[in-house]
């Protein structure tokens, strides 16, 4: 089959390889649409370290290839969603609610990471029976190719941060991960969502997908116009999506005294938590993060709201290459070219 694969920093390159082959608990999925996600720039440029040789990417949909020993409920030919997080279901941490850090830190995330991954022509799914949700009849790929992933992350913004029925939450950062957090924060009931971006199109973008303001940082003072917007308390949820130490300490400072930063991003340098903003460590201030919740529930679940037209993520899709091209994917996608959201890529 043929894949792209990670040969070092700035180094991939399409291949043919051997196609999977699936062993007891597993399936392989023949890959019918996948995307390139923020974390494969990051291990592209480094920041993330990956062994070579691996078959990178780990958001996709596809169709069963072959089934291993013991897998039941599903068919060779069923369409389904497979979580970019395959947790055993098993270990300690599964068993305690949180199966994104299956076996260990980070260990859930295995596709791309310390597994082949998904952008090839076929998968090998580890675990499948507790990672795989068939696709209801009538939704297309491009309805649900960000449910295992992005969806999933951006929603648990909201979840892990308790946002509650009429809750203020600001979204720093209008990328694919910040506008599935934006139309979360609606999905949960939030009374008032301020998103906070400078590119125009991703500021059409946040308020299209249910945002009720958009700040620009370039053009005004962030924090200020937040507090103006809550009476000068601040935001009881703030969610921060970039994965930069100052749009980490700006939503920290956009918190009100008992609110919450709920954090999405991927930092590659150490975060600072400044004193004032913090209140010193008294002022009731929560720090959540997450990673990418998953099991075949949690994708029925959201598959579910996509279904009953409570969420629409289609328009994320604003550019698509056959897998051979993935390279300029990754050169548009990376640099943040063309208006870029999302490309989608089909083998």
């Amino acid at each position: 089959m043929k894949a792209l694969v990670f040969h070092g920093p700035n180094d991939i390159k399409i291949e043919n390889v051997p196609k999977p082959e699936p062993g007891a608990g597993e399936v392989v999925v023949k890959v019918t649409m996948s995307t390139i996600c923020g974390t494969d720039i990051h291990i592209l440029s480094g920041g993330y370290p990956v062994k070579p040789g691996l078959i990178i990417g780990h958001e996709f949909v596809g169709v069963i290839d072959a089934l291993g020993q013991g897998v039941t409920g599903f068919q060779t030919g069923d369409r389904v969603c497979v979580g970019a997080i395959t947790p055993c279901g098993q270990c300690f941490f599964c068993q305690n609610g949180k199966s994104s850090q299956c076996g260990g830190a980070l260990g859930g995330w295995k596709f791309g990471n310390t597994i082949n991954g998904a952008q090839a022509e076929y998968i090998r799914v580890p675990n499948a029976q507790y990672n795989l949700a068939q696709i209801p009849a009538g939704l297309s790929d491009e309805q649900v190719l960000f449910v295992g992933d992005i969806m999933t992350t951006g929603f648990s913004a909201s979840e892990n941060g308790g946002v509650k029925i009429g809750d203020t939450v600001a979204v720093f950062a209008q990328g694919p991960i910040g506008l599935c957090a934006t139309v979360g924060a609606r999905v949960a009931g939030a009374g008032l969502v301020i998103a906070v971006e400078s590119i125009p199109e991703r500021q059409e973008m946040a308020l299209r997908m249910g945002a009720d303001m958009v700040l620009d940082h370039t053009k005004v003072d962030v924090i200020a116009e937040i507090k103006k917007q809550t009476d000068g308390r601040g935001v009881d949820i703030a969610i921060e999506a970039l994965g930069h130490p100052k749009t980490f300490e700006n939503a920290l400072r956009s918190l009100r005294p008992g609110g919450t930063l709920s954090s999405l991003g991927v930092y590659e340098s150490n975060l600072q938590i400044p004193l004032d903003a913090f209140g010193a460590g008294l002022a009731d201030i929560k720090i959540v993060s997450s990673l990418c919740p998953g099991g075949s529930e949690r994708l029925r679940r959201l598959m579910s709201i996509i279904l009953n037209k409570r969420a629409d993520l289609i328009p994320l899709i604003t550019h698509k290459f056959a897998l051979e091209d993935i390279k300029e994917g990754y050169r548009i996608f990376g640099n943040k070219l063309d208006k870029v959201l999302k490309v989608a890529i089909t083998p």
